[in-house]
């Protein structure tokens, strides 16, 4: 004998279908993503490299989204407070922030970290890197990284040098630069390149160690460029040497580019990364990476999720090697 609840129970089992099936399919897919402004964190402060050129870049991609691309500054930390935004973020894409090396070094030098590079963030897409060098004002006695070095040399810990914090890539190439030379000099932190030029300029530190923020500076007659850390010299400064050709086997670029909350939606990582890329060879984006000297290092999604995993162990590497891990 057929049991009325069956039918009971099939009706009910048909009825919540669709509603499961609407609960499972994804939220951004429903609501035509994005349908409100979107908050992209640059975790220097306004004036900094980066931050001019991710200004640019956000607002060539809002263009393309139809919705505003908020920039927000977060300085300090050493670069690495937008990448702790996004651990507590609602994964809907409407929080990005820009991720780069120091936001690894960060979390690997942290005895309690406040985020993992490995599981708390979905990488859209890789921009760019930074063009790094060593300025000293132009006043300062020393011509070439060669004096300065010599200078360092015979006075071990008078001389100092500032970067945008520790572990900032600034500081863990100086650091490197030192071990190699057998010198000792003392590091002085800024929370941005704002801070540092006018530390420079002020003459509170010898020399600044950063990206291109310096390249007006040197333009206008108040800094002198002692080296470059490309593999190139730099077309607008062809006199100013790279490390390797002053005996130091270095180069460093730091590829960056921009991240969101773990777990997003592929369909709407799709559409930023589309719309990210797009931006990124607009006239307008490249010319302010030609202003910086910035390289242009676009990787999709996939293979800068795959760099940066291997750039976590890279610099792992880095500050083992420097005494600077935790033991955890």
């Amino acid at each position: 004998m057929r049991n009325p609840a069956d039918g009971t129970l099939a009706r009910r089992a048909v009825l919540a279908a669709p509603a499961l099936l609407l609960a499972r399919r994804p939220a951004h897919a429903q609501s035509g993503f994005p349908d409100r402004p979107i908050r992209l964190i640059i975790p220097w402060p306004p004036g900094a490299s980066a931050d001019a050129f991710l200004r640019a870049i956000a607002e060539q991609a809002g263009r393309r989204l139809g919705q505003l691309v908020v920039p927000e500054n977060r300085p300090g930390a050493s670069g690495s407070l937008g990448a702790a935004a996004l651990k507590d973020a609602r994964p809907d894409g409407y929080t990005l922030a820009q991720i780069h090396p120091g936001v690894f070094r960060a979390a690997l030098a942290a005895e309690r970290p406040t985020y993992d590079p490995l599981t708390d963030i979905t990488y859209i897409i890789q921009l760019s890197g930074s063009a790094h060098g060593m300025v000293v004002n132009v006043d300062s006695p020393w011509r070439t990284l060669r004096e300065f070095l010599d200078y360092a040399r015979a006075n071990p810990g008078r001389v100092t040098y500032g970067t945008l914090g520790p572990t900032s890539v600034q500081h863990m190439t100086m650091l490197e630069i030192s071990e190699r030379l057998g010198i000792e000099l003392t590091h002085i932190p800024y929370r941005g390149g704002g801070d540092l030029y006018t530390g420079l300029l002020s003459r509170q530190i010898d020399m600044a160690a950063d990206a291109s923020g310096w390249i007006p500076l040197v333009q206008d007659g108040r800094f002198r460029l002692l080296a470059v850390w490309g593999a190139e010299r730099m077309r607008r400064f062809p006199d100013a040497p790279t490390l390797r050709e002053v005996g130091i086997d270095l180069v460093v670029n730091s590829p960056y580019g921009i991240g969101g909350p773990r777990g997003m939606d592929p369909a709407v990582v799709r559409k930023l990364h589309d719309a990210f890329k797009d931006a990124l060879y607009d006239p307008a984006t490249l010319a302010v990476l030609d202003r910086f000297n910035q390289p242009l290092l676009y990787l999709d999604s996939a293979a800068y999720d795959a760099a940066s995993r291997a750039q976590v162990e890279v610099e792992r590497a880095g500050l083992r090697r420097l005494g600077l891990l935790p033991t955890r």
